[in-house]
């Protein structure tokens, strides 16, 4: 490298340079002490032309073919870099050595993202960082309060992991990066610094064969990410400007793997809080009376949509436990949304519940106040045992009706109706009342069992009627083997056909155990 002036005179030169170029000194003109073709190229960049020369230049300087390629500076300054045929070999070198460290970048950067698990991604990192960067490496995280994690691994060992309380100012460079501040060089670093949980055990020696010590920050989407202990031992050369460099680079590229995993942490932690509301619950035995609930999405892989059911027990056995199944317009995770609005008002009109027509009204008063206010038409049911029978108060809201299965294989027809909700101020509401006997149940259903379109053609409805042949070979079975079996055969009804939501919900009275029936 030769930098030379508007005049043409040498400004400064590295090692190389005064290998190449015998004469050379600052001071000398370039005419002087550099071939002819160096200094006319020179003069052509140097000089006010109004074309723009070129870049390169070439020629001989001895007995060499030497290549300059010009860095043009302030005030007619140009920076000369020659290179000669007779280093092909040490190009050839660091050619080599940047595709491989962009290589490893690469790799780092898709076996980073193909897990967006935060352990992982640490993992990841140190092992990564361990073989091809230092002899040990040590990732520490940003503290959640109760500690930081610290992951540590050893060129070829096993990566551990653990959270630990430390003091960060214990190993200079490390508060400073986990605040997101530039990494220091390594020459001020002192090696005997580093505290024992910055030591990755199996390191040799430990702290006494820490050679050198790099720390770099893992810069994030906003925020730190953490940062990245380096370590190398004692009988190696110290980290060097450049190896410091791509240390960086490598960190970067890290740092923003991990905050992307982090994110996405968060995201995934939100959203199954909230999913824990939306998804319809465990249903089993509630006072002695059977509950059993099935759903299936209209969505692939979904687990929620606009049809519902819930249940809200009573506090003693002598009380109504309520349950209600139901369907919201629309589909999908939007439509769970408004389902779980309905299902929430339900649960605080719950005292209420004695009067079927007055919760009713409340939730349709409710429902309308909303700035889009949802309709929703549903089935309520208020459950008691009493001895071996279960009795039922049902009301219908622009519902499919209930089904009851009897002993006997007879299906009936619950005869409860009523306006759907959030529609309109008036409203009318019948309400049944059934009975069933040990070994009856009562089917809740939506829309999406009958009208689900099938068979073999794929353009047929299920329909009530192939609903009530399937119950009525259930009679006898308990709650929840109703729901399985309605649902099964649904299922191969539709094949692989688009549907609708479709719940189910069995309310049973149990059966009467062997051996327990009255004699004659």
């Amino acid at each position: 490298m030769v930098t030379v002036d508007a005049a043409g005179s040498v400004l400064s030169f590295n090692e190389q340079a005064a290998a190449l170029l015998a004469r050379i000194g600052v001071g000398a003109a370039l005419a002087e002490i550099a071939p002819a073709w160096l200094a006319e190229a020179h003069r052509r960049h140097a000089g006010d032309t109004k074309q723009e020369p070129s870049a390169w230049a070439g020629g001989r300087i001895g007995e060499l073919r030497v290549k300059a390629l010009a860095g043009p500076g302030a005030a007619g300054t140009v920076t000369w870099w020659l290179v000669s045929d007779s280093a092909p070999a040490g190009a050839a070198q660091e050619l080599a050595r940047e595709r491989a460290r962009a290589s490893l970048l690469q790799e780092l950067s898709s076996e980073l993202l193909a897990s967006l698990d935060v352990a992982q991604c640490r993992a990841v990192t140190v092992q990564r960082a361990a073989r091809h960067l230092a002899d040990a490496a040590v990732l520490v995280g940003m503290s959640d309060g109760r500690g930081f994690p610290v992951t540590r691994c050893t060129a070829g060992g096993p990566v551990t992991e653990e959270r630990i309380a430390l003091d960060p100012g214990q190993l200079p460079g490390v508060a400073e990066a986990l605040r997101g501040f530039p990494a220091v060089s390594s020459a001020w670093t002192d090696p005997r610094t580093v505290p024992s949980w910055a030591v990755p055990e199996g390191f040799v020696g430990e702290a006494a064969a820490v050679g050198s010590v790099v720390v770099v920050p893992l810069p994030g989407h906003g925020t730190p990410a953490g940062c990245l202990i380096l370590l190398r031992h004692s009988h190696k050369t110290a980290f060097t400007s450049a190896e410091e460099h791509f240390a960086r680079l490598f960190a970067a590229r890290a740092g923003a793997a991990l905050s992307l995993a982090r994110s996405h942490a968060r995201q995934a932690h939100f959203t199954d809080v909230l999913m824990r509301d939306l998804l319809p619950p465990v249903l089993g035995r509630v006072h002695g009376i059977c509950f059993s609930g099935r759903y299936r999405s209209s969505t692939a892989g979904e687990r929620v949509g606009g049809d519902f059911y819930d249940l809200y027990p009573a506090a003693t056995p002598d009380g109504e436990t309520v349950a209600v199944l139901g369907d919201v317009c629309g589909k999908g995770v939007e439509a769970a949304v408004v389902a779980g609005r309905v299902r929430y008002t339900l649960r605080a009109l719950l005292p209420f519940a004695a009067d079927h027509t007055r919760l009713l009204t409340l939730l349709n008063s409710a429902l309308l106040a909303s700035p889009q206010a949802p309709f929703v038409t549903l089935v309520l049911v208020s459950a008691v045992r009493r001895a071996a029978r279960v009795r039922l108060r049902i009301t219908g809201a622009g519902h499919p009706a209930p089904l009851v299965v009897r002993a006997t294989g007879q299906v009936e027809e619950v005869p409860a109706g009523g306006t759907l909700i959030g529609a309109i101020d008036d409203l009318e509401f019948r309400t049944a009342e059934v009975v069933l006997d040990p070994g009856e149940t009562c089917l809740l259903y939506s829309d999406g069992i009958t009208e689900a379109r099938g068979g073999p053609l794929g353009d047929v409805m299920f329909s009530e009627d192939r609903l009530r042949a399937v119950l009525a070979r259930c009679a006898g079975m308990p709650a929840g083997a109703v729901t399985e079996r309605v649902q099964m055969i649904a299922a191969q009804w539709l094949g692989e056909g688009p549907h609708d939501d479709m719940a189910v919900l069995a309310i049973g009275a149990p059966g009467r155990p062997p051996g327990s029936r009255k004699r004659r």
